[in-house]
């Protein structure tokens, strides 16, 4: 349940700050993509092969120069995360929706296909309106979906205690 709360106030700091948070999180990102670069040529020397140790080198500077390039530029780099993130919302939100048939029957599923559905609609929202929507999108996308999230699982967690209280 402490998580569910945690995953709710993270949501309405991204919806009251969504410039500075979605700027944050693109120059998050971009380093996250250069540590993954820095990691590849880590593992280059443990390739096992010539050809090995050369396709991780080129795809460790790869991911190096992309995540140097979006780092200075965390404006570009918000508009591609923006659309990144409409795709992986979908996909989320469809499978949300696909796994609720398999808990249908339990206590409270109603809330997994409710956060599918937002999800859905959520990603619908940020693709219909990119690009111009990016500057904002990203941290308020975020920030209502951590807060359904939050509260769906919170609401979930609390009818399944209900359902285990009653039959004790």
């Amino acid at each position: 349940m402490v998580w569910a709360v945690l995953l709710a106030l993270a949501g309405l700091i991204a919806i009251v700050l969504p410039f500075e948070v979605g700027i944050s999180l693109a120059i998050v990102i971009s380093c996250l993509i250069i540590a993954a670069g820095v990691f590849h040529l880590i593992f280059a020397v443990v390739a096992g092969s010539f050809g090995g140790y050369l396709w991780r080198t080129l795809i460790g500077i790869l991911y190096m120069v992309g995540g140097i390039y979006l780092l200075m530029h965390p404006a570009l780099a918000l508009a591609s995360y923006t659309i990144v993130l409409g795709v992986v919302f979908l996909v989320e939100g469809l499978l949300q929706i696909i796994a609720f048939f398999g808990i249908r029957a339990l206590p409270g599923s109603g809330w997994m296909l409710f956060d599918g559905i937002v999800t859905v609609l959520l990603a619908a929202l940020i693709l219909f309106h990119w690009p111009w929507s990016a500057i904002w999108a990203l941290a308020t996308i975020v920030g209502i979906n951590l807060l359904i999230s939050g509260t769906t699982r919170f609401m979930y967690l609390l009818a399944h205690r209900r359902a285990a209280s009653a039959t004790v």
